[in-house]
């Protein structure tokens, strides 16, 4: 098998296919898509490749270009050495979800007359109508992956309006078989999380409760969220960054509440890193239902607490 884009030169060289799927669920379950991905290689092969490799180093990374992908810079060093003569992918978003990284790419690719090679064609990007193309289909690409995020937060920000999405509850709370938020049945667990809550009254501040907890040696419940095959409440030493939370978390007063904290992207040599949990302040919260499950405490304490930390910070 030929085509009039492949030459001598480009057999001469070696091929890359390179593999990527999304999500380690992905990775999991969805088998043919690696099939297909590694039947590049012979592909390439039938093409007349002589030396194939196969870089598949961001099995479950993302492609949006947020998320370090070795591979990815495996690919680019490898066609920056110019003994790349074509790169093989399933489609366009296998390698890339963002138009920086993709016009790249095909920029490194024009420069070192290394062809791009999926099921449907080759492309070569020094040829206008084949780089016009191989840009279209990037944008494409990630036009798709923003309209996928956004359907997606909206179906989610939906459920949370009534108060159905499910999340990580805080200690002292746990799902029903219902759907619904109840106080964990475990009697000790409760006498814990309400020994918190009174001991705050009593001495005032979070320092205070901590430093008694401690000289008193108090365990507090803890989720277990290391060990999927471990019990789903561990007993740990009081710690005050976990009172602060648990008397900062309105779930407690019974509140439904989403979108309590934001992620940020800053950019760190030249990259992109996510950082969560940047509190976001009460009246930005996305959703917040009072009364919707069974509470240790009352809003009105639950308000009264937060003056007791601003005043004590």
């Amino acid at each position: 098998m030929t085509h009039p884009k492949l030459t001598p030169d480009h057999l001469r060289r070696k091929a890359i296919v390179y593999i990527r799927q999304s999500t380690p669920t992905q990775v999991l379950y969805n088998k043919e898509s690696q099939r297909r991905q590694y039947g590049l290689a012979d592909h390439a092969r039938e093409l007349g490749f002589q030396v194939v490799e196969i870089i598949d180093d961001d099995l479950g990374r993302s492609g949006c270009g947020l998320v370090e992908r070795p591979g990815y810079e495996h690919l680019v060093a490898e066609i920056c050495s110019g003994q790349v003569g074509a790169v093989f992918c399933i489609e366009a978003s296998r390698l890339a979800r963002n138009g920086r990284e993709w016009h790249h790419l095909i920029e490194m690719c024009g420069l070192i007359n290394a062809l791009v090679i999926d099921p449907e064609g080759v492309y070569d990007p020094r040829l206008i109508n084949d780089r016009l193309l191989l840009g279209l289909r990037g944008t494409m690409s990630e036009f798709e992956l923003n309209l996928l995020r956004q359907r997606c937060l909206e179906a989610i920000r939906q459920k949370a309006r009534r108060g159905e999405l499910q999340f990580r509850l805080p200690v002292g709370f746990c799902w029903s078989s219902t759907g619904k938020v109840e106080i964990d049945p475990d009697l000790r667990v409760q006498q814990a999380v309400r020994l918190v809550f009174e001991k705050l009254i009593e001495l005032g501040s979070v320092r205070q409760v901590f430093l008694g907890f401690h000289r008193e040696g108090v365990l507090l419940p803890v989720v277990n969220i290391g060990d999927a095959f471990g019990p789903r409440i561990c007993w740990k030493p009081a710690r005050y960054g976990a009172i602060l939370k648990m008397v900062s978390n309105p779930s407690y007063a019974g509140v439904y509440a989403f979108g309590k904290t934001e992620i940020r992207t800053t950019v760190v040599d030249g990259r992109a890193r996510k950082t969560e949990g940047h509190r976001k302040p009460r009246e930005s919260w996305a959703v917040l239902i009072r009364d919707h499950h069974p509470s240790y405490i009352s809003w009105e304490q639950f308000e009264r607490n937060q003056v007791l930390l601003s005043e004590n910070a």
